[in-house]
């Protein structure tokens, strides 16, 4: 299996399939390999990712890794954290923010990433994108409502709002996020990468 991880690399990387409708080209941005015991799946690289070409290389990052407790020399090593979001390239501009990871990518790719992975990986899903593609619909029909029932899925997945700058005040509003889940989910990552 891991002989089969480059190949689908380079097949990811030479990706155009969505380029009508990507303002700045296609320009996928994934992390993953055979080993990685870890997978992020967030929403879609904004403008400052597709620059760099660097997933979770902004201030959404930062804050994602200090959720984590995972380190940028940990977070940026492919054999420990597969980076696998919703949409690989730059979705574009909408009212109030970024457009939504474009449908076709997951669909197109996730379960052939997925299935190259350690079955005993934990599986963080970074916002109501990938919420609602993979949890099921009775885990709640609001973002709170998925994250606040993540003693149901903890801890093989942890459902957490995107850490953009809004989380500082939805955490304020909900502050068991910081005092409940957070410690189970940097209990179980450490607990992850110390194994691997």
């Amino acid at each position: 299996m891991p002989d089969q991880v480059p190949a689908l690399q380079a097949e990811v990387a030479a990706c155009t399939f969505c380029a009508p409708h990507l303002p700045l080209g296609p320009r996928p941005i994934t992390q993953f390999s055979a080993s990685a015991r870890i997978l992020i799946i967030g929403q879609a690289p904004g403008t400052k990712v597709h620059m760099s070409g660097i997933p979770w290389a902004d201030d959404s990052g930062d804050r994602l890794r200090e959720w984590t407790g995972i380190g940028a020399d940990q977070f940026y090593d492919p054999a420990k954290v597969a980076l696998v979001p919703m949409g690989f390239c730059y979705p574009g501009k909408a009212a109030g923010g970024d457009a939504p990871p474009r449908p076709e990518c997951a669909p197109r790719w996730h379960a052939r990433i997925l299935d190259l992975l350690p079955a005993d990986r934990i599986t963080l899903l970074v916002g109501s994108y990938a919420q609602q593609y993979y949890l099921p619909r009775d885990a709640g029909s609001t973002l709170i409502a998925r994250v606040r029932s993540f003693e149901r899925f903890a801890p093989a997945i942890f459902p957490t709002p995107h850490p953009s700058w809004r989380s500082v005040g939805w955490m304020r509003r909900n502050p068991w996020f910081e005092m409940e889940l957070l410690p189970r989910l940097r209990a179980a990552i450490a607990a992850h990468l110390s194994d691997g």
